[in-house]
């Protein structure tokens, strides 16, 4: 990724401008290769740990339509500070320059990255009813059922893997079924 003076702002591989009151602040960050062509990504994000840098990925992604946001709108921190020591070196003065701004022109302050697909945080409890509603069940999960050849009688792992996830990040196990669904989706298609 390199800084230049910002030019042409239409290139494709555009990460992120700036802009501000001089000229000298208008500068913009361009990505030289893709190494992870084809890779379904999906960004995890949330209001409280997402700012700044993570944003300005998340929006040229989007923008790119490279990856799927998932989570709750981001904290909005798209301004660009410089750092100006004082006279007798004992301080700095942070003075607000320019302002963030995604590929297609979003500027990011105050108004963050708006996700693809919104999942709220939410608590899952242990009370038996939800617990039992939420993880899938088959033939196989119920006590005695008639196995076939070669199958053990112990309810899926998985389901009981994936319901302890839920609990402990609700957000990232709804963006790790994103994920799982994209790759089943890119399987699907290059079969074709």
């Amino acid at each position: 990724m390199t800084f230049t003076k910002t030019e042409n702002l239409k290139n494709n591989k555009l990460i992120v401008f700036t802009k501000g009151k001089h000229p000298e602040s208008s500068l913009s960050a361009s990505a030289t290769e893709e190494i992870m062509a084809g890779v379904p990504i999906v960004i995890l994000m949330n209001q409280r740990g997402s700012a700044s840098a993570s944003e300005i990925v998340a929006g040229a992604l989007q923008d790119h339509k490279r990856a799927i946001i998932v989570g709750k709108r981001s904290f909005g921190k798209g301004s660009v500070q410089t750092i100006i020591p004082t006279i007798n070196g004992t301080g700095a003065i942070k003075l607000t320059t320019a302002l963030y701004y995604t590929p297609s022109g979003r500027s990011i302050q105050a108004k963050g990255i708006t996700p693809d697909l919104v999942v709220s945080d939410i608590r899952l409890s242990d009370q038996k009813t939800e617990a039992v509603a939420f993880l899938p069940v088959s033939e196989k999960d119920l006590k005695g059922h008639l196995k076939a050849p070669g199958q053990s009688q112990q309810p899926t792992k998985a389901s009981k893997e994936d319901l302890s996830l839920a609990k402990k990040d609700y957000q990232l196990y709804q963006a790790l079924n994103l994920l799982k669904g994209l790759s089943v989706l890119a399987g699907m298609q290059s079969s074709d």
